[in-house]
Parts: C-alpha cells; sequence; structure tokens
C-alpha cells in the first residue's frame, strides 16, 4: 500500500474535512490559517503547486508527481471555500 492509500481520502471527503475546518476554526490548523490569509496568499499557492506538479510529473518519481498533485487539489479547495462556493459550484461547470 502506497503513503497516499493508506489514509484513503477523496476528493469529496477533504472538501468535507476542509470545510468543517473552515466551521469549527480549530487552534492552530493550517487550514484556517490559510482561509484567513485570502484568495490573494491562497492563489499564489496554486500558482507555486501548478508548477511544482508540472515539474515533479517532467522530472520526479511518480510519488513525488502524486504528493504535488494531492497538494494542488487542497490548496484548489482552500480556493473554493474562501470564494463561498461548494464542489457542487464547480461540478456545474464540468
Amino acid at each position: 500500500m502506497s503513503a497516499g492509500q493508506a489514509g484513503a481520502k477523496t476528493f469529496e471527503s477533504l472538501f468535507a474535512e476542509l470545510t468543517r475546518k473552515q466551521s469549527e476554526r480549530p487552534e492552530g490548523s493550517k487550514t484556517v490559517a490559510e482561509l484567513d490569509a485570502g484568495v490573494h496568499f491562497i492563489g499564489k499557492k496554486l500558482v507555486e503547486e501548478a508548477a511544482e506538479t508540472w515539474m515533479a510529473a517532467e522530472h520526479e518519481s511518480d510519488e513525488a508527481f502524486l504528493e504535488e498533485a494531492s497538494q494542488l487539489l487542497y490548496h484548489l479547495q482552500c480556493m473554493v471555500l474562501a470564494k463561498g462556493k461548494t464542489l457542487d459550484d464547480v461540478y456545474a461547470y464540468l
């Protein structure tokens, strides 16, 4: 079993977890800190993670690529929450 399979999170379960953190605001939460930093901060993280995902896909191991891709999805979901939107809002455009 790979490291990613150990947690067995899905895109939807991650969004539910982040939504809970946004609502409950646990002390020391990196998600809460990111959401509080706002859209501009999250946007910079998205650009950074997108570049790292691309570079890992081109030059690194599959594991490194998958780790970067998971971080990109995390920051994307933070942006969706920061904008007050849901996954259903996003899915309407797929």
